[in-house]
């Protein structure tokens, strides 16, 4: 995949995603950050929301977080965050 993203996205105790994305979309504490290949290094903190991946064209990946933060650096995204758990209704 040209212009791909390494994406790891983990929790404290598990890796809830890990593999290649054409972009990511994160709600950081000042508001959505889209990251796509070839940004300028990015180191920030993240606020509850969801976390978008898009490993292509037909597919978006959601995932709903507490707090946490986002590395990206070489095409890189780390996103170490705490999950947010689905209410109970």
């Amino acid at each position: 995949m040209a212009g791909a993203l390494t994406v790891d996205i983990v929790a404290p105790d598990r890796i809830l995603w890990s593999g290649t994305a054409e972009r990511v979309i994160a709600p950081s504490v000042e508001g959505e950050i889209g990251l796509l290949a070839n940004h300028e290094p990015v180191l920030a903190l993240l606020k509850a929301g969801t976390v978008r991946v898009r490993p292509d064209a037909q597919e978006t990946l959601e995932f709903p977080i507490k707090r946490g933060f986002v590395s990206f650096d070489h095409n890189t995204i780390t996103i170490v965050a705490e999950p947010a758990e689905p209410s109970e209704d």
